[in-house]
């Protein structure tokens, strides 16, 4: 099949790969413009451009893919299907028309739950213990495209957002050739999304990764596993700002009834919640290295005065 593929991130990078190893035509790539990145904000490209050119494909790099330029573009390419995952643009009709097949996407949940930007993010900060991966033709709105297949997995009780993010693209890569197969072979049948049922992924934001401490503690934990590797969690130290990177739900017993954010323990640190608690693994002063709360507990000499967060009470 002839095909045209779409995508950013280092999510799209397995797709990519997956269908040139099936024997697909990729005629083009496009990517997002390379992109200031690291301190000395040098302009980078994207996984999928580094991936592309390693697999020798034509990259191509619109400023709009809605641009009449970018349009002839595609156009002129002919091509069968197009492929999208996390391109990063709103695709625009015109575009969507131009495809046989239509534009197939990868979303990495199971839709119409999480539509939007941040899928594995939301679920787990939402508590879910299942998700998987969904392909469907894309249409105007936002992840509102009929279903075409889906592919399950569970997610672990310590898993975070980058694991999870790992399995689900390497799923999605395998699901997405099964689909175009299906698609070539006309044994899938799309299925509509029922609306009623669909849940927002929002964009993440910073001050989603705030930490508050009279919330329940595997709330907390789900947070904490969420949002990496960005906003991260985030709460505050003798009025610094501390990220939290890795917890465990449970530890000291003893101390029930101290307020929200006290430690209960100092070896190991373990912080009391609104509902439980919560011991610290891993965490990162503003400015400094991650480390192990054991070494930070150490390293600020903790005592049983300190508090976390005291910016929310």
């Amino acid at each position: 099949m002839r095909l045209i593929f779409l995508g950013t991130p280092a999510f799209a990078v397995p797709t990519l790969e997956a269908i040139v190893r099936a024997g697909h035509e990729v005629a083009a790539v496009l990517t997002q413009p390379d992109r200031p990145r690291g301190r000395g904000q040098n302009a980078a490209a994207s996984p999928v451009k580094e991936a592309a050119l390693k697999l020798g494909l034509t990259v191509y790099q619109p400023e709009r893919v809605r641009r009449s330029e970018a349009v002839e573009y595609l156009r002129g390419i002919a091509s069968d299907a197009m492929v999208v995952v996390g391109y990063g643009q709103i695709i625009p009709q015109v575009v969507i028309d131009l495809a046989p097949l239509g534009i197939i996407n990868v979303h990495a949940s199971l839709l119409p739950k999480y539509r939007g930007a941040g899928p594995i993010q939301w679920a787990i900060v939402r508590g879910e213990t299942r998700t998987g991966v969904t392909t469907m033709r894309i249409n105007a709105g936002l992840d509102t495209g009929d279903m075409l297949l889906k592919a399950e997995t569970e997610i672990g009780p310590e898993e975070n957002a980058v694991e999870l993010g790992d399995r689900l693209a390497v799923m999605g890569a395998r699901l997405l050739v099964e689909t175009l197969e299906g698609l070539r072979t006309g044994r899938i049948v799309p299925e509509k999304q029922d609306d009623a049922q669909a849940t927002l992924a929002p964009l993440l934001k910073k001050e989603d990764g705030a930490v508050d401490w009279a919330g329940p503690a595997l709330a907390i934990h789900n947070r904490v596993r969420g949002l990496q590797p960005w906003p991260g969690a985030q709460t505050s130290f003798r009025g610094a700002p501390l990220h939290v990177w890795k917890t465990r739900c449970g530890g000291a017993a003893h101390g029930v009834g101290k307020s929200p954010g006290r430690f209960l323990s100092l070896k190991p640190p373990v912080v009391a919640c609104g509902e439980g608690s919560l011991e610290l693994l891993e965490v990162q002063l503003e400015g400094r290295k991650r480390i192990s709360a054991a070494d930070f507990a150490n390293g600020q000499r903790l005592t049983d005065n300190d508090m976390l967060g005291e910016a929310l009470h």
